[in-house]
């Protein structure tokens, strides 16, 4: 019998995903906002922190030996303990643009080689946690309760990005504000985080269960080379032979289209001056409106949606989830518009728009969890994930092009025309989903 029973899902679910997001908003996000604080390009800035979710797109050429070698407790405590290392080698990193090179924005990419590096080394092991993280709470918890905790790993993911988008920023911006130094204000930070990380590392050595399901594919002793690499093209070919595979990975690739354009510019708007299309915020003003009442907005929207779909199962959920996916986004083409001053209208603007997207990507977590259903539900779950990333992945990497290109007015207004291809996908998905799935 599994020993998950001794230990509550609340000691370790939470943690879990909150230990998952910390590393990939810092990778994915923060490095966005770091980078344009810095004075680096938009065009570069965000070709090169897309590129940083590589190692989410790749991953499922290593995720079946996540399902063939070793537990998956341990891929997670080991994963943990490298990204502790790496924000600690991150503090040393932060390279020191001079204040004229940063104003006019031409600090050169280059100069952030080695913060770049570590960045990448953190991103893959995140990858690989992720997957680790994802196939343990699927093995370790029964189908209702997956539909019912999937409300509360979202709640805690999103801390994790209060914590990172939110309170880092925060002390970011009154470093920043107190010494005037903005390479320093971002040393400090990932002190902080390195600091933090480790200690949720150090828990979880205790924490996490070691129920008796997880366990290697492979029987005892099998484990030869052979072995590995027969099972590890099975992976594949029972995932690329599923029934409805190519809608499911177009699904996955468009469904968040809009988001994948807009959260690439988000905080490079709100820091951008005036003349420039943007609000002009300060760093520490970007970690309360957005970093903090953002996140808990979408925090909300992913609770909501997680109880809603456990109430009526994901097929009657979907459409509602798909128009709060697309119709917030519309808040942004207000902000761009109107530029307002007052900062409780971009407060709710911005709320409005994170909870529509927490309350819309429910949807999301539940289809690729529906899809991964069968023998290698961890490996088929990294190779969704996998399709997440690279839907986030190729937009992001024009997004910074497009908007020096265009302007930021326009370039929401071609966010609310990619709503278009949410819509369509949603049409054929929701004809091939079980009306039970999901139902608590």
């Amino acid at each position: 019998m599994n020993n998950i029973k001794k230990i509550s899902p609340w000691a370790w679910v939470p943690t879990l995903y909150f230990a998952q997001g910390i590393p990939y908003f810092i990778v994915n996000n923060i490095s966005v906002l770091m980078f344009a604080k810095m004075g680096v390009p938009n065009g570069d800035m965000a070709l090169f922190t897309s590129l940083l979710y590589l190692p989410w797109t790749i991953k499922p050429f290593w995720s079946p030996f996540v399902d063939i070698i070793k537990t998956k407790r341990w891929w997670v405590v080991s994963m943990q303990i490298l990204m502790s290392i790496a924000f600690i080698l991150l503090t040393l990193s932060i390279p020191r643009p001079d204040e004229a090179t940063m104003a006019a924005g031409t600090t050169p990419i280059s100069m952030f080689t080695l913060t770049l590096v570590l960045f990448i080394i953190t991103a893959f092991a995140s990858a690989t946690h992720d997957i680790a993280a994802d196939g343990f709470y699927m093995l370790a918890l029964k189908s209702g309760e997956q539909a019912e905790f999937v409300g509360i790993r979202s709640t805690f993911y999103r801390l994790a990005s209060i914590f990172g988008q939110g309170v880092l920023v925060a002390i970011a911006g009154a470093i920043e504000l107190k010494y005037d130094n903005i390479p320093l204000s971002w040393t400090i930070t990932m002190l902080v985080t390195a600091v933090m990380f480790s200690a949720v590392s150090l828990y979880h050595l205790f924490a996490i269960p070691k129920p008796t399901s997880d366990k290697s594919v492979l029987a005892p002793g099998t484990a030869s080379a052979k072995a590995i690499f027969k099972e590890f093209g099975r992976t594949f070919a029972t995932y690329f032979t599923k029934p409805g595979v190519l809608l499911a990975i177009v699904f996955m690739l468009l469904y968040r289209l809009p988001e994948a354009f807009l959260i690439k510019m988000c905080m490079p708007f709100l820091v951008a001056n005036k003349e420039a299309g943007g609000l002009g915020l300060s760093t520490a003003e970007v970690g309360i409106v957005y970093g903090t009442i953002g996140v808990i907005f979408l925090t909300l929207g992913g609770i909501l949606g997680g109880v809603f779909a456990s109430r009526i199962g994901l097929k009657k959920s979907i459409w509602w989830m798909a128009a709060c996916m697309t119709l917030p986004c519309l808040t942004f083409v207000y902000l761009a518009i109107c530029q307002p001053e007052n900062r409780f209208a971009i407060s709710t603007a911005i709320a409005i728009e994170q909870f529509g997207y927490g309350f819309g990507f429910t949807a999301y977590m539940l289809y690729m969890m529906y899809f991964s259903e069968g023998e290698f539900k961890t490996s088929h779950y990294a190779i969704c994930t996998a399709f997440m990333a690279l839907s986030m992945m190729i937009p992001g990497m024009f997004a910074g092009y497009i908007q020096e290109s265009i302007g930021y007015t326009n370039f929401f207004w071609m966010v609310i025309v990619c709503c278009i291809a949410t819509v369509i996908v949603t049409v054929f998905a929701d004809r091939k989903i079980d009306p039970e799935y999901g139902k608590k």
